[in-house]
């Protein structure tokens, strides 16, 4: 009959039990690299863009997240004014700023 089944040979018990901890050693390390390497940097850039749009102000030249570049005429809670050509005026949300250019950068394009 043992043809068919190994015999099964018996551990040490206290050579399979080990340090708890050092099992969750790893998936708490996986964690913290985690965290380190993803989160933390974007709530950082997501701090960075909000204190940006708060500073926006009235004459601020910026560029939207969809690729329009003009200068902000009228600045509302949520919304804003942007003049993309002369006499030409687009209403965009205030958090679709993406940067704000440097004066002049308009006239460059």
């Amino acid at each position: 009959m043992s043809f068919f089944i190994s015999d099964a040979l018996a551990q040490d018990a206290a050579a399979s039990q080990g340090d708890p901890l050092l099992g969750l050693l790893f998936p708490i390390g996986l964690v913290v690299i985690l965290y380190f390497l993803m989160i933390r940097p974007q709530v950082k850039r997501q701090k960075e863009h909000k204190k940006m749009v708060e500073a926006l102000g009235k004459g601020d030249e910026v560029a939207t997240m969809g690729g329009v570049v003009g200068r902000i005429t009228d600045l509302g809670e949520n919304f804003a004014k942007l003049e993309v050509a002369d006499g030409v005026e687009v209403k965009i949300r205030r958090q679709a700023v993406e940067s704000v250019l440097p004066k002049g950068s308009i006239k460059e394009l």
